[in-house]
């Protein structure tokens, strides 16, 4: 089995991670993955089945339950993409055994008999792919990102509230970042990009000529 050029792209939730990784995946011709579709399924799976993922052993009931039904068309399920499944999802990110489970899912994609694969996350650059040739570390302001979520929400004619918003992000960076098992954070050779002033398209051909210049060299 060919080993797939990785590029491995972290980062806190909303900082524009998610829709950068997509696009370079289809400038490319990688394959992609969105590893927060994992653990959003692992939310929506709990709030379906009626579980509590604040309680360890409901949330990994959940997780095995999604792994033994998932299909990489999940990440387009916009069904995950609600406040009600991004709380949970932070949530059961943090109990160490739903992380494990998640765990050989993303490996193995990141093995795949492909040309290359960009793969998204929170731990992708420390855990999941610590010898990627390419790790970048999007990031931007709360402020910043809780405004490009709340008109995300806006443009899918959904309910939103800024203030809400803000103040889940800060929950769920504290979270994200404070947890004891691969916590959020920047790999030591991550590159690291504040899009707070940047614009998507710039974001983009950024990343692309960091891409390029590693691929080609």
């Amino acid at each position: 089995m060919n080993t797939p050029f990785v590029v491995a792209i972290d980062g806190p939730t909303a900082s524009g991670k998610g829709t950068l990784a997509s696009k370079i995946a289809a400038r490319l011709g990688f394959d992609y993955m969105d590893t927060g579709a994992l653990y959003r399924g692992v939310a929506k799976t709990a709030l379906d089945q009626g579980l509590d993922t604040t309680n360890e052993d409901e949330a990994i009931q959940a997780a095995q339950s999604m792994c033994q039904n998932y299909d990489l068309s999940l990440q387009d399920d916009p069904r995950i993409r609600t406040e009600a499944v991004s709380k949970c999802a932070s949530e059961v990110a943090a109990i160490p055994q739903v992380r494990a489970l998640l765990l050989a899912l993303q490996k193995d994609f990141a093995k795949r008999n492909v040309a290359g694969v960009v793969i998204e996350g929170r731990d992708i650059g420390t855990v999941i792919c610590p010898d990627a040739p390419v790790k970048l570390f999007i990031d931007a302001s709360a402020e910043i990102r809780a405004e490009r979520r709340y008109k995300q929400l806006k443009d899918k004619g959904l309910e939103a509230d800024y203030d809400a918003i803000l103040e889940q992000l800060h929950i769920r960076d504290g979270r994200d970042s404070g947890r004891k098992t691969a916590p959020t954070r920047a790999a030591e050779d991550a590159i690291i990009l504040d899009t707070s002033t940047m614009s998507a398209d710039e974001v983009l051909q950024k990343s692309l000529q960091i891409i390029t210049d590693h691929y080609t060299s």
